[in-house]
């Protein structure tokens, strides 16, 4: 059994400045439910292919947890992992969430908390202004010359829009906004889903210095349907991948002085990747398209927009050292201004894509590989009864279609779905080392290894060989992979919206002063903010949901 530390420890651990990776290896519906403030999301069922990138430094002092610390739970098993892959620095927290809330700390549910919070907390400080579903949809309606730009990324864009909407990513906006909107007048309104990026995204314009009218659409795309407006969906108006300019380098740059970014140089970042006390990503901020053009070796994509919405998708360490590189000098500096904010020791490589840069990527393990069975072969197994299919996609793409007769798994739960089965077991995987992982180290040794299905579903459906649906399977309790919580709002829930927002809007309230201490914020209104948090904390208790 791995050492456990309680969760006063976690708490002193979590704010006395050293690098800590806090990994929630629960699946993604369960940590959506319920999860400690500072925690990144690794389920155990993507565990090996996903460590690599949120902690590279295998000497980082890690903490995963579960729902209650057992010793035969997740958390152990997953700690015993990554030992495997030589973490020598793991704990499991004791008693894991429920120990957690035992000690009087509160639980989050949602994902990315500390950005959204920080979103919260900005609007607060930098008194973002904003304008209603109403107020906007009179403007359009009046034919006044009003842009509304969205800032999610392009695949979030389509689901849904705000009519005459232009798709341009938060990390976007300083480098294509005199594009966009080449006059000094016309007033911008950027929004999102719900609130953070509409707010980041305003602000980001506004601190740059640009003298236009600018809003954050008040709750976004869902404040506009909550008022009964209507949304487009499938849109494709975006910005153009042509369409970028300098031009506003120089406030940029003036940007992340003001919130002291460093501006670093290729040798300092190369020794940097060598300290081994630590961690060190190397983000590229640019677009998807320009990224696949190529970049600097050891970097990695994050595209600026979702580096400052979804932080702790794309690092999973506190404390680590986070380079932001572009090919333009502008959108790193933009970017690394908001991460500075938002506690993180972020800075900017001068030159960006021309610095010469080059540093090793983190190894990422691969397991043994598995036998592979083609999709007609398999269709004659079936046929004959001779084998048994195991599903390990996702629970949603499992409803939408699999192959006919087959079991949806995960991997934290392959003994219960394999109980009783003496067949040879055919895999189902969109990602074959997902499917190697789980045989590795998961499958029960009373049976023999499984194979995986060449190609995947893909294959089986090209091959015109029978799907099946099941819209109401596997049932919601079991879908631990999905957060309900956070679809059902854009599923025509209006419900689930207004419960969302409520939530986002209440996250401030929640933190307490040591929490609310990480952020950079300009000081005097976070100063007030923290010193009133902390009397409430002083006079209520800390609240536990």
């Amino acid at each position: 059994m791995h050492p456990q530390i309680d969760a006063r420890t976690l708490k002193t651990w979590s704010h006395d400045g050293a690098e800590l990776a806090l990994l929630d290896v629960r699946e993604h519906g369960q940590y959506g439910e319920s999860h400690l403030f500072y925690a990144t999301p690794l389920p155990y069922s993507a565990l090996e292919t996903e460590v690599a990138r949120l902690v590279p430094r295998r000497s980082t002092r890690t903490v995963v947890y579960d729902d209650a610390g057992e010793t035969t739970g997740v958390a152990q098993r997953a700690a015993a992992r990554l030992a495997a892959l030589g973490y020598d620095e793991v704990s499991v927290l004791r008693g894991g969430a429920q120990g957690w809330t035992a000690a009087g700390y509160p639980l989050f549910a949602g994902v990315n908390l500390p950005s959204k919070t920080f979103g919260e907390l900005a609007e607060r400080v930098y008194h973002t202004p904003r304008v209603s579903a109403d107020q906007l949809s009179a403007m359009l309606e009046r034919g006044e010359p009003v842009v509304v730009l969205d800032g999610r990324p392009v695949n979030e864009f389509r689901k849904m829009n705000i009519p005459t909407a232009i798709c341009c990513p938060n990390g976007e906006l300083p480098y294509r906004i005199r594009q966009l909107v080449p006059d000094d007048a016309t007033p911008i309104v950027i929004n999102c889903a719900g609130r953070t990026r509409s707010i980041i995204g305003a602000q980001t314009l506004i601190n740059l210095g640009l003298p236009n009218p600018i809003y954050a659409l008040e709750n976004g795309t869902q404040g506009w349907y909550l008022a009964d407006h209507d949304l487009e969906h499938g849109g494709l108006r975006r910005y153009e991948d042509a369409s970028g300019s300098a031009a506003l380098k120089e406030q940029a740059v003036a940007l992340a002085r003001r919130f002291e970014v460093p501006f670093v140089d290729a040798d300092t970042v190369a020794r940097w990747a060598d300290d081994p006390r630590r961690t060190l990503f190397l983000c590229d901020v640019r677009t998807p398209e320009e990224f696949e053009c190529g970049s600097l070796p050891g970097a990695r994509h994050t595209p600026g927009g979702q580096l400052m919405q979804a932080t702790d998708q794309f690092v999973g360490v506190r404390g680590a050292r986070l380079v932001l590189l572009d090919s333009d000098g502008v959108r790193a500096p933009a970017v690394a201004s908001w991460l500075r904010q938002m506690g993180h020791d972020a800075s900017v490589l001068v030159d960006g894509l021309d610095s010469g840069l080059a540093i090793a990527p983190a190894a990422m393990p691969e397991p043994p590989p598995l036998a592979t069975i083609g999709a007609q072969a398999l269709a004659n197994l079936l046929r004959d009864g001779a084998a048994a299919v195991l599903d390990l996609r996702s629970s949603m793409q499992f409803r939408a279609a699999h192959i006919a007769g087959a079991r949806w798994a995960i991997r934290p739960r392959l003994n219960d779905a394999l109980a009783g089965e003496t067949r040879q077991v055919v895999l189902v995987a969109d990602q074959p080392q997902v499917a190697g992982w789980a045989a590795a180290s998961d499958w029960p040794a009373s049976l023999p290894a499984p194979v995986l299905l060449e190609g995947g579903m893909k294959a089986w459906a090209d091959a015109g060989l029978p799907i099946e649906q099941s819209p109401a399977l596997p049932a919601d309790a079991e879908c631990i992979d999905f957060l309900f919580f956070v679809h059902d709002r854009h599923d025509g829930n209006k419900e689930a919206a207004r419960r969302y927002l409520a939530w986002e809007t209440g996250l401030v309230a929640k933190l307490d002063a040591q929490e609310l201490a990480t952020f950079r914020l300009p000081e005097t209104q976070l100063r007030h903010d923290t010193e009133h948090r902390s009397s409430a904390v002083k006079l209520s208790g800390a609240g536990v949901d």
